[in-house]
């Protein structure tokens, strides 16, 4: 292909009155005029799109910004879509990025994507051709549909599962990760902060709820206000929003290191490497959740009585089910999240791969309440092995005996007690976790 002009050469060709800005006709005539394809509408939504003192056109500053960040996009896609990482991206791999997407597509069809952007007639599509290509297009399918349904992680469940974001190069390198991820992180502490009452009635059901001590959920709150007022809904909370940062920062990293391999196996594995390593913060966020009032002063108080008591392997109980339950959770939230979106894509994707908010929303919130339903009960037996200890006269069971115990006692139910407040705060804490990262978003200065 030529060599694609550089911003300030190519905004002096499109603004052809010379007011210093290019409008929605002078876009659309100047790359006409240079032989650049673009869909119908792509000049308006450009501008719109890049726009940002409203005044139906893009100054340079605009113009070149639109640029870097809709490069930015293109690389990231251009990269993913270039499995073999050499630089060209050839008919098969059109091929295969689709099927990923769950979009199968004959041979025949790939080839035609790929004549459309090949300008050179070599049937591979090099950075060049391909940047050429869609930089005046401003959503086109096979992008859109990369771009909209990344299964986004910034919604916090209280339940930290999830798969990590992917960052581009430029991101690392701009320091703009930091920025989402401290976005995501305050969105956690928030969603967490408000949805702690059902999260430590949850942790209560799972530990002192059976057959013989049924607990509901208005008793279990008149109990908890009795027995240490409001502030004790709180109970655990400090420590659970203590533990988001390094365990984001973990996860985010392991992920990095391991990213080579499957998406799934490398999230589950920087899952567990966080998991691990922030471990004794769970058992710690048990017990304090737990307490009676009185029985620690804080964070510290609590770690010291541990130690002294029980040792250091205290720190390290229902780990086990812990790390298992990581797996059937990222399988299954992965799995139906594709599933939901490639409905989505054959029912509704007519005219914009885009599903707005709420359906991405939504299918995330189905996606990792079907996860949760699959891995509670190992959720259960980790929060009682974690409160083994401080429930005096408990015996301390093994993972195996803890689940036959709880069947023949309780029968299958009996592993999925709390299960109610638990789905309860899904919802109130998806939803407050997304609005908060919206505003952090812009706050911070990132653009989507």
């Amino acid at each position: 292909g030529c060599v694609f002009p550089g911003p300030a050469e190519l905004f002096a060709k499109l603004d052809t009155n010379k007011d210093g800005k290019v409008d929605v006709s002078e876009l659309r005539e100047g790359l006409a005029a240079m032989g650049i394809r673009t869909g119908k509408g792509a000049a308006q939504k450009i501008v719109s799109s890049g726009d940002q003192d409203k005044d139906d056109g893009l100054d340079f500053m605009e113009f070149s910004k639109y640029l870097k960040e809709h490069e930015k996009k293109l690389q990231l896609t251009f990269k993913s879509l270039d499995k073999n990482n050499d630089g060209k991206i050839d008919i098969m791999e059109i091929k295969q990025s689709l099927a990923d997407l769950g979009l199968d597509i004959s041979k025949e069809d790939a080839q035609k994507i790929l004549q459309s952007i090949d300008a050179d007639g070599t049937m591979t599509v090099d950075w060049n051709e391909w940047r050429e290509h869609f930089l005046f297009n401003p959503a086109t399918n096979l992008q859109e549909i990369i771009r909209y349904w990344k299964h986004s992680t910034v919604l916090d469940i209280g339940d930290s599962l999830t798969i990590p974001d992917e960052f581009t190069e430029e991101e690392k390198t701009t320091g703009l990760w930091w920025k989402q991820l401290s976005a995501g992180a305050m969105a956690g502490a928030v969603s967490r902060t408000g949805t702690a009452p059902l999260d430590r009635m949850k942790v209560f059901m799972q530990v002192h709820a059976s057959k013989s001590n049924k607990i509901s959920l208005v008793g279990g709150f008149k109990q908890m206000l009795k027995e240490g007022g409001p502030t004790s809904l709180w109970r655990g909370n400090g420590i659970n929003v203590l533990k988001i940062a390094p365990e984001t920062a973990i996860k985010f990293m392991a992920y990095e290191k391991i990213r080579t391999h499957e998406r799934f196996m490398a999230g589950s594995l920087a899952g567990a490497t966080a998991q691990t390593a922030i471990y004794p913060m769970e058992v710690l966020k048990t017990r304090l959740t737990l307490r009676k009032t009185g029985q620690y002063s804080g964070m510290f108080d609590c770690t010291k009585k541990i130690l002294k008591n029980e040792g250091l392997k205290a720190f390290y109980k229902g780990y086990v089910p812990n790390i298992l339950g990581i797996i059937p959770y990222a399988g299954i939230d992965l799995a139906v999240y594709e599933s939901l979106k490639n409905l989505w894509l054959s029912h509704y994707a007519k005219d914009t791969a885009n599903p707005g908010v709420l359906v991405l929303l939504g299918c995330g919130t189905i996606s990792s309440t079907c996860g949760q339903l699959a891995s509670y009960p190992l959720a259960l037996i980790r929060t009682r092995m974690q409160a083994q200890a401080s429930l005096e006269g408990s015996e301390q069971l093994p993972m195996n005996l803890m689940v036959k115990k709880i069947l023949e006692k309780e029968g299958f139910f009996g592993l999925y007690r709390g299960i109610l407040p638990n789905f309860m705060k899904v919802l109130p804490a998806v939803s407050i976790s997304y609005v908060v990262y919206e505003y952090m978003r812009s706050g911070l200065g990132i653009q989507k």
